[in-house]
This record gives C-alpha cells, sequence and structure tokens, in this order.
C-alpha cells in the first residue's frame, strides 16, 4: 500500500486513535485508584489486623444483599 492509499483512511484512523487513548487514559487512571486502594487497605491491615471471613461475609451482604461470594466475584451481584 502506497501513501496515497492511505489518504482515505486517515479518519478513521485519528478517530480510532482518539477512541484508543481515552481507552488506555481511562485504564491507567482505573490502574492508579486501584493501586491507592491497596495501599489504603494494607496500611490499616497493618494498624488493625486484617479482616476475618465472617467480617467480609458480613460486607458482602451489607454491599450486595444474601448472594454467595462466587457471584460476587464473578460480577453478578
Amino acid at each position: 500500500m502506497c501513501a496515497g492509499d492511505l489518504r482515505q483512511f486517515r479518519p478513521e484512523l485519528r478517530c480510532l486513535a482518539v477512541r484508543l487513548s481515552s481507552y488506555i487514559t481511562e485504564a491507567v487512571r482505573h490502574q492508579l485508584a486501584m493501586d491507592g486502594l491497596t495501599e489504603i487497605v494494607a496500611s490499616l491491615e497493618e494498624e488493625h489486623g486484617a479482616l476475618t471471613e465472617q467480617e467480609i461475609e458480613a460486607a458482602r451482604r451489607e454491599l450486595f444483599g444474601d448472594v454467595n461470594a462466587e457471584d460476587v466475584e464473578r460480577g453478578a451481584a
């Protein structure tokens, strides 16, 4: 394919590049937020100790109702 053939695709490629850039930006933003939460949890666990399975299950019930842990982890809640 020569350069002249690529000109017809420039608008579509530009649009794709913007969407891809937005997707990557959002993915990085999400990962940074998750990293921040990991740090907060680690700090709280260091200060107060790790949560027990009973505490985790009580929190799941409060947040998601009466679904089991496997459903929550699969995103079915």
